[in-house]
């Protein structure tokens, strides 16, 4: 399944695109892309249920000593 930092860096993307391109109708079309993929996260994308307990570190991040 494809997570929400997927989504927001496609989004993120486009709407990078969208500001640099010169031609209006792209621009306009990458935006509505980009909001189509925030409405999608927004949809389909729940919270998770279970938080972590406060002293539990999530996967792939390790406390700096």
């Amino acid at each position: 399944m494809v997570g929400r930092s997927y989504f927001t860096r496609q989004a993120t993307t486009l709407l990078k695109f969208a500001k640099s391109t010169n031609n209006p109708e792209l621009a306009a079309v990458l935006i509505e892309k980009a909001a189509d993929l925030k409405a999608q996260v927004d949809e389909t994308m729940s919270p998770d249920p279970s938080p972590l307990a406060p002293d539990v570190e999530p996967a792939g991040q390790s406390a700096r000593t």
